[in-house]
């Protein structure tokens, strides 16, 4: 069970031509929060700036950041932490981009809809640049799987990036399960994953709205299931919005590890805790 760092095509790194910026509510804190999105050099990564505190802490979107947070990816070092990154570092995997600053002002990344629609927008605003460095990708070279429970995870060798996901919420009639497959690219990130909204079980939400642990969520910025109906008034975007959300979730998940991945990944019922834990298995394979 082996994968390797290497150039791939001989493809080159990229940023953003130019600073976009953002602001809206925190999904948790239910704070105003609002970011800026920078160009940055070549291998720099994705680097999150809490510019609102002293000093500007900086907290790499790498694996070795990561703190364990109920239904969100949070980063935090000893000076500063920033949560739900996840929609964010979806989208700048998704649209292609390697090297960039975020500087947020606020504890977690703005909701805006619940999807990655609208960074998605504010990256095609302004373009992408290629930088003078080739892009290193973690190519799959055979099986590595993952499995706890009810949650598996499996890469695959390919000549490209794909995730297939499987949800299966048998409490649930209208979610049932649902199956979606995706070669991932700016198009097709941009047009079947991007729009997908984060989702609930209103059973499940109302523990945490209770105990004030998501005060900024409603229907403008999530999906929410109660029995056999979407109390969201406009519905679903797709008839198989929730698969693909978390397609999109996986995705911003495994970008922490540092590098593009090409290989198929394929994922059963998993959430951001295994998915942390997957992607620090391939980085520690990578690395042998």
């Amino acid at each position: 069970m082996t994968g390797s760092r290497a150039a791939v095509k001989a493809e080159k790194q990229k940023t953003i031509q130019s600073e976009v910026v953002a602001a809206g509510i925190g999904l948790f804190t239910g704070e105003k929060v609002s970011l800026k999105i920078k160009p940055a050099p070549v291998n720099t990564g994705i680097v999150f700036v809490r510019s609102d505190l002293p000093d500007r802490p900086r907290l790499p979107a790498h694996l070795s950041f990561v703190r364990e947070t109920p239904r969100c990816t949070r980063l935090a070092d000893a000076k500063a932490s920033v949560q739900m990154v996840e929609h964010l570092l979806s989208a700048l995997a998704g649209m292609g981009v390697d090297n960039a600053i975020v500087e947020v002002e606020g504890p977690e990344i703005l909701a805006a809809d619940g999807s990655a629609k609208l960074f998605v927008e504010l990256i095609g605003k302004v373009g992408l640049t290629e930088q003078n460095a080739a892009r290193k990708r973690i190519k799959i070279h055979s099986p590595i799987y993952w499995s706890d429970k009810e949650a598996h995870l499996i890469a695959l060798p390919a000549d490209e990036f794909r995730v297939s996901y499987t949800m299966h919420y048998p409490q649930s009639d209208l979610l049932k399960s649902q199956f979606y497959t995706v070669s991932v690219n700016p198009d097709t990130f941009q047009e079947e994953i991007a729009p997908c909204r984060t989702f609930s079980l209103y059973e499940e939400i109302l523990p945490f709205i209770e105990k004030g642990m998501i005060k900024g969520g409603g229907l403008d910025n999530a999906l929410v299931i109660k029995g056999n109906q979407i109390m969201n008034p406009e519905g679903a975007r797709f008839p198989d919005e929730m698969v693909r959300h978390k397609i999109l979730d996986l995705i911003g998940d495994l970008r922490l590890i540092g590098s593009p991945i090409v290989g198929h990944i394929i994922s059963v019922r998993s959430g951001h805790s295994s998915n942390i834990a997957f992607a620090k298995m391939i980085a520690k394979l990578e690395e042998v």
